[in-house]
């Protein structure tokens, strides 16, 4: 426990232990879908704060939604007190850098923070990361199924509709930032507060490197790529786990 903290994040009596490894899904839609689809395989569904959760066999555990930096951390901090030890979140994320387009898998090395949550959990040094072992895994469970992915710095932001082109080029130029989303950054700092293995898949939904704003959140393309690489985390998910 930290000195000072009024609120720790604590698995109550009645709740079960969570399985070490699991996939958090940050979109409504993506939870949705996988978690009833792991509840068809026998899954059992838990009780979790404005957010779903299901255990297989005790072997993993799927959750989510988490949309946004403040929900993410708090979701991730009641999974950590169950019992999670090694978690890939799958989310989306825009486009800044050309070289990225709708549909592309992304699995962000480093992260940067425009979120209001990563400063609330001190790093010893540098800016939040995933953890390098569980994101080498996952790269290479997704490259053995032929899944072309990019790699790259990702910026989380609180303000979706506050994005400026001129921000958004100063992050590509300065910092090297090839997309944005609004809860990696923040993840991430959790994990490393608490001491838990995290990375993230996240899929390309929008371009945002143009004159104009390009969205592929409907597109055929876009939902086939999201479909198979979140059913992929829940079906095997210690293919990605495991070296």
């Amino acid at each position: 426990m930290t000195a000072d903290i009024l609120i720790e994040p604590r698995r109550e009596k009645h709740e079960k232990q969570l399985p070490e490894e699991g996939v958090l899904f940050a979109n409504p839609s993506d939870a949705e879908v996988e978690i009833a689809f792991l509840k068809q395989q026998g899954g059992e569904s838990r009780f979790l704060f404005n957010s779903g959760l299901c255990v297989e066999r005790r072997k993993k555990f799927i959750a989510g939604p988490a949309v946004g930096a403040p929900m993410a951390a708090i979701v991730l901090e009641k999974l950590v007190a169950l019992g999670a030890e090694r978690i890939v979140f799958f989310g989306w994320c825009g486009a800044l850098d050309p070289g990225l387009r709708i549909g592309d898998i992304l699995v962000p090395d480093t992260a940067l923070s425009g979120e209001g949550t990563s400063s609330y959990y001190p790093l010893k040094g540098g800016d939040p990361a995933p953890d390098a072992g569980l994101r080498e895994s996952l790269v290479k469970r997704l490259q053995r199924l032929a899944m072309p992915i990019k790699t790259g710095r990702i910026w989380s932001t609180d303000a979706l509709y506050r994005e400026s082109r001129a921000e958004l080029f100063s992050l590509r130029a300065k910092k090297a930032v090839v997309a944005v989303d609004m809860e990696f950054s923040a993840l991430c700092a959790v994990a490393a507060f608490r001491s838990v293995a995290l990375a993230g898949a996240l899929i390309v939904s929008d371009e945002l490197w143009a004159d104009e704003w390009r969205p592929g959140f409907t597109q055929p393309h876009f939902r086939k790529i999201a479909a198979r690489v979140r059913r992929l985390l829940v079906q095997e998910a210690f293919g990605v786990f495991s070296r």
